[in-house]
């Protein structure tokens, strides 16, 4: 512990991430030396490491000067070198890029260089890191050919240039994720459909700038794609939605919220067989072969219910998580949609006792109903209703507590034995 200590008041800013660093590798070697452990403490810093500056990007500069009689709990990094590359690459792989690049990158070189191996540079997420600029993305692309995934959400100050540099630089690209980026243009989206044929997510909700030709380059380049994000981008239309379809037939879940396009559901119907998730919001549905589709609606009425629950004959999923529906949606699912396993109708506020009483009598295959916050059932029915089906999991806050209560007493959890806070 006083080795610990002693590195924590050494590294100063940077002593949490690097001191956890140091104690993962020490139980590590440990575990390596058959259980032996491996005597840090009284080793002094060897010359050659003395007297290093350490520079800092936030505020101000950390002088650090160490002394040849300094015992540190972590000082002789030529013994650190020896050990296997791979259990360091291990326990530097739990540190996130800004943990790696302003903590454990600043300690040695050694350290450094570990950083910067490839292996940590293959998924990159950036999001809300508002100093990250094109010259971060551009530096990344000319060093690190084999980015797999990127996610730039919310940087504000990523440009069009950044993203065009580092998808022409990437081919291997698989995953990329850009959520309310709205000062990107379709030119970064169209790059990256160019670019990175391999691309199966796209994530790119409220970017008031993209439009269709951005989709239509999806349709024709990315081959590969199964998961998409459009919801809240306002200037695509079924124009472009139709040519991703045609171009993405293992397309598997699709978020298209605050979109309001009437034919969409029919496109992917038609074109997309693998479909797994779908959220939507507007009032127009035609579900008729999606098999084991997962259907997320929001903002909807009563009749669209009705419609899915008749033709959604391989339904099995349905949430309606704060929808305007009353309990003539609950009914009209019970009695047409004969497999059904999962209804969340949590915040609808004109779910009665009626609506939850009747989906739980009719329905013989649903195992889960949602009922979160839904005010008007009384939580004596649900009591009823939990006797009455075992088979099904009805979840409102009560229900909620007292299953997390059960599972807590068969782990031996006790509250004479619990400690006041």
């Amino acid at each position: 512990m006083f080795a610990i200590l002693n590195v924590i008041n050494q590294l100063g800013k940077y002593g949490d991430v690097c001191v956890c660093v140091c104690v993962y590798i020490y139980i590590y070697i440990s575990y390596l030396s058959c259980l032996k452990p491996v005597a840090w403490t009284s080793i002094s810093a060897p010359t050659q490491y003395q007297n290093f500056l350490y520079k800092s990007n936030e505020q101000h500069d950390i002088n650090l000067q160490l002394k040849s009689s300094d015992s540190i709990f972590f000082s002789n990094f030529n013994e650190l070198s020896m050990n296997p590359f791979e259990m360091c690459s291990q326990v530097f792989s739990h540190l996130s890029v800004k943990e790696r690049c302003l903590g454990a990158s600043l300690v040695c070189k050694y350290w450094r260089d570990l950083c910067l191996d490839f292996q940590f540079w293959k998924q990159i997420d950036l999001s809300g890191l508002q100093q990250v600029k094109d010259d971060l993305l551009v530096k990344i692309a000319s060093r690190r050919q084999n980015v797999t995934e990127i996610n730039i959400s919310d940087c504000r100050n990523v440009q069009d240039h950044g993203i065009c540099s580092l998808a022409s630089n990437c081919p291997g690209l698989i995953k990329y994720t850009a959520y309310r980026c709205k000062q990107l243009s379709d030119v970064s989206l169209c790059t990256v459909a160019i670019h990175c044929p391999l691309l199966q997510k796209v994530h790119v909700g409220n970017q008031d700038k993209l439009t269709d030709h951005a989709l239509k380059l999806l349709g024709e380049h990315c081959k590969e794609l199964k998961d998409v994000h459009f919801g809240q981008c306002y200037s695509i239309s079924d124009e472009g939605l139709v040519a991703l379809a045609q171009g993405c037939s293992k397309l598997q879940r699709i978020y298209m919220q605050e979109n309001k396009l009437p034919t969409i559901q029919q496109t992917f119907q038609k074109y997309c067989s693998e479909i797994k998730y779908i959220v939507f919001s507007g009032k127009h549905f035609f579900f008729k072969t999606f098999k084991n589709t997962v259907i997320f609606l929001l903002k909807v009425i009563v009749p669209c219910v009705e419609i899915i629950a008749k033709e959604g004959r391989s339904l099995k999923e349905l949430y309606l998580v704060s929808c305007k529906i009353t309990d003539h949606a609950l009914i009209a699912i019970g009695q047409y949609s004969s497999t059904i396993e999962t209804v969340d109708a949590g915040w609808c506020k004109e779910i009665t006792d009626q609506g939850a009483t009747q989906i739980a009598r009719s329905s013989k295959s649903l195992r889960y109903l949602g009922l979160m916050r839904c005010d008007k059932v009384n939580e004596e029915t649900v009591e009823r209703l939990v006797l009455q089906y075992p088979h099904i999991v009805f979840s409102t806050v009560m229900q909620d507590c007292k299953r997390t209560l059960e599972r807590a007493y068969q782990m031996g959890w006790s509250p004479n034995t619990s400690t006041a806070s």
